[in-house]
């Protein structure tokens, strides 16, 4: 289990856990635990604590590691008689295609031709005061039909009216921000958290309205609400309680990891899903403009202050922090100051990476974690779209 510390600090994790490297091109290994030659690899059983300095220590040597694995967590130091298989594949490769999630998963139940009428419930400013932008978490009745999502997944929403060809406007995706069960644990609902886009005009100079986003953020209660859906299985969590969950967002992506959230940690989530006890390691990076940009800080805050020990916050706030050289801190700047930290934790087995948000932040944390590789020998382009193949690395930004 991993102990967080306050939000934003570092992440203490139990030093007893055990990681094998192996090493090829190494002669000798110079002291290190339970050396193994076999078919020209040296295997070094290494302390998670001691990682980072082992990797230095091995590349200084002239090795090249080659593949990690762990041994467990309260397993004693491998005897020198441990075997390995030999011929282990590097660690971008993939030992066999894992089965794609998501086969029992609804999806299309409504379509756009026949879209179901939900009326909206609530509509809710996110946004406090001093913020930027409008940005609302809007909730809508299902109990009239028979629309089931999962955690992760989209709807559909047509506008009213139609565009300047007379026709009706075509539906925007939104990913969802409630959990199955929805906002209220009753099957009932679905929520929304959506910002108002405004542009201007390239020509005009003139502020231009996005035409979903203002008919949703100016929605009144009572209003029946054109829904289509559900659809995606790229954002899916993975059943297993003890995942660690990595989730890298800004602005309005958050509303996939609100609900992974909820489901983690909410009480009456736990309580009605007693087979989904959450007991492994999330941590959320969440970009804003401000702080009052923070959208559920409360909920956020008060779930970290109940598990501190399984849930990790870390906030980039670009008008308000400074990166390391004295510009606005975003969230690649934040990937990048836990760089190592998280190449630790991606290369366990049990852990799955979400990105959702604006696109411009995926290059930043490529960056990142390319350079974190690249100090144990790996090549992160090669290990990502070894992830991918698992179905441990998803995206979804815009």
């Amino acid at each position: 289990m991993y102990n967080s510390s306050v939000i934003g600090g570092n992440v203490s994790v139990s030093g007893n856990r055990l990681f094998i490297y192996e090493v090829e091109g190494l002669g000798s290994t110079d002291g290190a635990t339970a050396p193994v030659r076999q078919s020209g690899s040296t295997f070094i059983t290494v302390p998670y604590s001691r990682m980072s300095v082992e990797s230095q220590r091995i590349m200084r040597l002239g090795g090249k590691i080659v593949s990690i694995r762990a041994v467990g967590g309260d397993a004693s130091p491998a005897p020198a008689a441990v075997t390995a298989p030999a011929a282990t594949k590097p660690m971008a490769e993939t030992k066999a295609k894992a089965k794609k999630p998501g086969a029992n998963v609804p999806v299309n139940t409504y379509k756009p031709k026949t879209p179901y009428l939900g009326a909206c419930l609530s509509n809710e400013p996110l946004v406090d005061e001093g913020g930027v932008g409008i940005v609302q978490h809007i909730k809508f009745d299902l109990s009239e039909g028979d629309l089931k999502y999962v955690e992760g997944q989209s709807i559909g929403i047509i506008p009213e009216g139609t565009d300047e060809k007379g026709k009706p406007h075509k539906l925007r995706l939104y990913s969802i921000a409630s959990t199955a069960h929805g906002d209220d644990v009753d099957d009932k609902t679905v929520s929304l958290c959506v910002r108002q886009l405004t542009y201007k005009h390239p020509e005009s100079g003139e502020t231009i309205n996005g035409v979903c986003s203002t008919y949703l953020c100016n929605l009144e209660p009572g209003t029946k609400v054109k829904i289509t859906g559900p659809v995606g299985k790229e954002m899916l969590l993975p059943d297993d309680p003890d995942a660690k969950i990595i989730m890298m967002g800004t602005g309005t992506g958050i509303a996939p990891f609100r609900a992974y959230l909820w489901r983690m940690f909410k009480d009456k989530e736990r309580e009605a899903n007693p087979d989904y006890q959450f007991n492994g390691f999330a941590w959320l990076f969440f970009g804003v403009p401000k702080t009052p940009n923070i959208l559920y800080k409360e909920e956020l805050e008060e779930m970290q202050a109940q598990y501190p020990n399984n849930f990790r916050l870390t906030y980039a706030i670009s008008r308000e922090q400074q990166n390391s050289e004295g510009g606005r801190m975003y969230i690649q700047h934040r990937i990048a100051e836990h760089a190592d930290e998280l190449w630790s934790l991606i290369q366990d087995e049990k852990t799955h990476v979400y990105i959702c948000g604006l696109r411009g932040m995926e290059g930043g944390i490529d960056e990142a974690l390319t350079t974190a590789a690249g100090k144990t020998g790996v090549d992160w382009t090669d290990y990502r779209k070894s992830m991918k193949k698992a179905h441990r690395w998803h995206v979804e930004t815009y």
